[in-house]
């Protein structure tokens, strides 16, 4: 695996879309400082406010989709770009200018919640998740890890949800404007005014869905039991690195390889994302997709509950490629991936079919899994958040000292110096 770049004395930035908060605008302004040039493609309203106060050329793109590949790629060659950076590689925008960047032999850089939740970051080369170019080779991780601390799993720092749910609301609502761009198409599967009801309505049953955990819990008792972690059906690492469409699917196939490959006293808990606005009233799908399968009675539902208290007494832990399945992981349960993740290693994580997990999946190899948590930390993740203004300014203050050096991805700078 490659991780070393050869940086540049001065290079030129394009900024696409990043997390709904000023943390692009604080990077290209870090990079500005030290002389980079900076350049910004707005695709919507919202974009457009979260730049405000930002160095360097920005452009409008008003035109429909189908002209985006052709203008970001005459853009990349006409201004020089040498660094396209951006907050996820799958958007229909973010590919075609990936496709371009590469063409080229830009650096791409990308960014996203971190790995380690819930103060950390990610900043990769390329992609993420599926995408990552994080060996998954256990001879590859434990060469990489040689030279390594070892990973900090402390949480250091809280995020501003308040603050997000604000920016959040006022992007969505900017981009639906119909001026001035008319023509902008938005990755999401559900109108935002949709997913914010759904979401205010989990946060005023906030209290019931923490006794629906904590009953989850105490109907399974003494038996065994694992759990399965549901993903938003909008994330890409469902829609780009699994072969589900949607969460119905992945469920049914658990639901019928529990019923004919566990054990007859076990059960499972079915774990909601606790950012879902259930607008498939997921209260009334589970139940029926377990009586389909014959596991009336053995699988519950829980939209809330603490994760950890589940994970700790189950047998183990299946996901589509949640970030979950780390977490699982770090303690030592037994772990099954249906789709493409980052931590989906032989020895860390069952390789073998999931008819065959409830009986064979065992927990992970500890000391490759510290070698792996190591690694990981210290080539793709950085200490921070997106919205909280401190945790936001530690964060942005290293990822300008990354891009500035051409280092992403780089471990021997990429630990130390976190708190």
């Amino acid at each position: 695996m490659q991780f070393s770049q050869t940086p540049a004395a001065r290079r030129c930035f394009l900024f696409l879309q990043g997390p709904i908060s000023p943390f692009f605008a604080e990077v290209a302004a870090g990079l500005a400082s030290l002389g980079h040039e900076i350049h910004r493609i707005n695709l919507n309203f919202g974009d457009s406010l979260l730049w405000r106060g930002a160095p360097g050329r920005v452009e409008d793109f008003r035109a429909r989709p189908a002209a985006w590949a052709d203008h970001v790629a005459t853009y990349l060659d006409t201004h020089g770009v040498t660094d396209l950076v951006l907050l996820g590689e799958q958007r229909d925008y973010h590919r075609a200018a990936i496709a371009a960047a590469h063409a080229r032999r830009i650096a791409v850089t990308v960014t996203d919640f971190g790995y380690f939740r819930p103060d950390w970051i990610t900043l990769e080369r390329d992609g993420m998740g599926g995408d990552s170019r994080f060996p998954r080779s256990p001879a590859a991780i434990r060469a990489l890890a040689a030279a390594l601390p070892r990973a900090d799993l402390a949480e250091r720092m809280k995020d501003d949800f308040p603050r997000q749910a604000r920016w959040d609301v006022t992007y969505h609502l900017a981009s639906m404007l119909p001026w001035p761009f008319p023509h902008y198409r938005s990755h999401h599967l559900h109108h935002p005014l949709a997913t914010y009801a759904g979401i205010g309505l989990r946060l005023l049953r906030r209290g019931a869905e923490r006794a629906e955990g904590a009953r989850a819990l105490e109907a399974v008792g003494a038996a065994p039991f694992w759990v399965f972690a549901m993903q938003m059906e909008t994330d890409f690492s469902i829609r780009a690195y699994s072969r589900y469409r949607d969460m119905d699917a992945p469920l049914a196939d658990v639901f019928r390889s529990f019923a004919a490959g566990g054990p007859r006293e076990g059960h499972l808990i079915v774990k909601v994302h606790p950012l879902d606005p259930c607008l498939k009233r997921w209260g009334r799908r589970v139940p029926a997709l377990a009586a389909a399968a014959g596991l009336t009675g053995r699988v519950h539902l829980a939209h809330h509950g603490e994760l950890d208290a589940m994970l700790a007494r189950s047998r183990g832990l299946v996901t589509v490629n949640s970030t979950v399945g780390l977490r699982s992981i770090v303690l030592d349960r037994a772990t099954k991936a249906l789709g493409k993740a980052v931590w989906d290693v032989p020895g860390l994580a069952h390789q073998g079919a999931l008819d065959d997990f409830w009986v064979e999946g065992t927990p992970p190899d500890p000391a490759l899994r510290e070698d792996f948590l190591a690694a990981l930390q210290a080539t793709t993740q950085i200490r921070g958040v997106f919205y909280a203004p401190q945790g936001r300014a530690l964060a942005v203050a290293e990822t300008v000292r990354r891009l500035h050096e051409g280092r992403v991805g780089v471990p021997e700078l990429a630990v130390g110096e976190t708190d």
